[in-house]
């Protein structure tokens, strides 16, 4: 996802807000920072404008998960190990890997006090997928038997329902494929597949102000970018059942910003310190600082409608990452913090593998040479968009410099205020060459890695990478007969990927946040998030 989580119960594909992590909105000592009357009980953490209604099929980014994460609770979720855990699911079984069959637990209801029925997942899925609706994560239901009639390419749907999905009573259903998936139960740990309660078809737009969910917290209020506040769900019936009383979800201009508010004892957790403050929160919070890897990895991804990359051979981006001093960048830049990619995927997912290739190796000499005898850069001049509100303005600036040294390729750092502005350039085609991509785990399997950001069809392929073999691979892989075979195909895959080079994978993540001295338990899952629900008050 375009970036988030949770390790005690997870959360899906997201794209990373943050090199550090980056909220939007205000400037700094804003309404956010002053913000009072935190009610007794209540534990706030940075966590930005989303940027979009709070809908969990239109929801693919790490601000705006965060929120919906403590609002819905899907079938499944994942431990720290990434191992499945089931929350509204009490099974789900296969013969084939094609037809599924979900039997729900009793007795949960939505905060309206609905109960959760079949109905309840299969009439939000086929909404979520239907064409006409819009919805950025429309493409994860895809697998489904007779998503092409509410999906089609082109054209108005058929039906407003996919044939795959059928009822067998309140507490059983069905989902039949077009092909089996060896994979398609990880899928369902994404939150995009949260269901919705019959009030919602109402007024979809009013719902994605005021969501009414079936998770651990109810929601109170959204004061744009401010705050938005939720509190807990006495009545909740998951593992993950809030041990505190609410949660303050606060905005912030930066991620400085943030990190003084910490230190002030206004805010109880920052997700990510920025590189200003990297080489001294340690010092600063003892053992409240958090460091821990997590299943994500950063890459510069080159957007190929521009007139910089469409057409490029890709041994120009081949060179161009070998321009790139990783080790000297996460060493100072980044204090150490993060760990120089050797694949495309990153540890703690199945499949992780060390590609083996020098592409990710700086050498100025031949990045030059691989550069100039592969075409060039047209104009030689490339931008490299990021959010300004994240902390990357230094680890950008000394990718530049990188490039600029080893190649002579002029390279701009363009900054966009806030991750919103940053994402809706993206989605509308408005990236004048690269942007800086970051991917949390979905689901811990290589193929989140591969074809939730390079098949053709893949919403978050904010480059428009658009490849027939790899396309094909990514089918075959699909269509293996094991979670096994799959995984090793999608390595075969990656190979592939290798070749054409739809992004640069920079390096993977690690949380570098913090908490306060009110909290306490303050832990976080495979993703990188906090697990709110587990945070207590002093």
């Amino acid at each position: 996802m375009r970036g988030a989580k949770s390790a005690k119960w997870v959360a899906g594909a997201i794209v990373v807000a943050l090199a550090a992590t980056a909220c939007g909105g205000g400037k700094d000592g804003d309404a956010a920072s002053k913000e009072k009357g935190k009610p007794a009980g209540y534990v706030s953490v940075d966590v930005g404008e989303p940027q979009k209604p709070l809908i969990p099929a239109d929801t693919n980014e790490q601000l705006g998960s965060y929120v919906i994460q403590s609002l819905f609770t899907q079938l499944l979720d994942f431990d720290a190990q990434g191992k499945i855990v089931y929350t509204n699911a009490e099974s789900i079984k296969t013969t084939d890997s094609k037809v599924w069959t979900v039997t729900l637990k009793k007795g949960w209801k939505f905060h309206n006090g609905e109960e959760v029925t079949s109905e309840s997942y299969i009439n939000a899925w086929n909404w979520y997928a239907n064409v006409k609706n819009k919805q950025q994560n429309a493409f994860w239901f895809e697998d489904i038997e007779g998503y092409a009639d509410v999906h089609p390419e082109k054209g108005d749907p058929k039906s407003d329902k996919m044939s795959g999905l059928k009822a067998v009573d309140d507490h059983t259903f069905t989902i039949t494929l077009s092909k089996p998936v060896p994979y398609f139960e990880y899928k369902l740990g994404y939150t995009t597949w949260a269901p919705l309660p019959k009030s919602f078809y109402a007024d979809p737009k009013a719902f994605g102000q005021k969501p009414v969910g079936n998770g651990p917290y109810i929601f109170e209020k959204w004061d744009h970018k401010k705050l938005i506040r939720v509190k807990a769900n006495p009545d909740y019936k998951g593992p993950n059942k809030a041990k505190n009383k609410g949660i303050l979800f606060k905005n912030y201009a930066t991620v400085e910003a943030a990190y003084q508010d910490l230190l002030s004892g206004n805010l109880d957790m920052i997700r990510q310190v920025g590189p200003k403050d990297l080489p001294k929160y340690k010092q600063d919070l003892g053992d409240r600082a958090i460091e821990q890897p997590y299943a994500a990895i950063q890459s510069l991804v080159p957007v190929f409608y521009s007139k910089t990359f469409k057409g490029i051979n890709p041994k120009v981006l081949q060179g161009l990452s070998m321009a790139i001093d990783r080790e000297t960048i996460t060493k100072t830049v980044l204090n150490g913090t993060r760990k120089p990619a050797t694949s495309f995927v990153p540890e703690g997912v199945a499949g992780k593998q060390d590609l083996g290739s020098d592409v990710f190796t700086y050498n100025p000499a031949k990045a030059k040479k691989m550069v100039a005898e592969n075409g060039g850069i047209p104009g030689n001049k490339i931008w490299i968009q990021f959010n300004a509100d994240g902390g990357h303005k230094e680890w950008v600036t000394a990718v530049c410099e990188s490039i600029r040294n080893a190649t002579g390729v002029e390279c701009i750092p363009d900054a966009k205020p806030d991750f919103q502005t940053d994402l809706e350039a993206r989605d509308n085609n408005q990236v004048k060459s690269m942007y800086r991509g970051g991917w949390v785990a979905d689901y811990p399997v290589n193929a989140n890695f591969m074809r939730e950001l390079y098949s053709s069809t893949a919403e978050a392929n904010n480059g428009r990478f658009s490849d027939k073999a790899v396309d094909a691979a990514f089918k075959k892989a699909d269509n293996a007969k094991s979670l096994e075979e799959s995984i090793k195909l999608y390595q075969d895959a990656e190979k592939l990927v290798l070749a054409k080079m739809p992004a640069i994978p920079l390096w993977e993540y690690k949380i570098n946040g913090g908490h306060s001295e009110a909290v306490d338990n303050v832990t976080v899952d495979f993703h990188g998030d906090f697990n709110l629900s587990e945070v207590t008050v002093k």
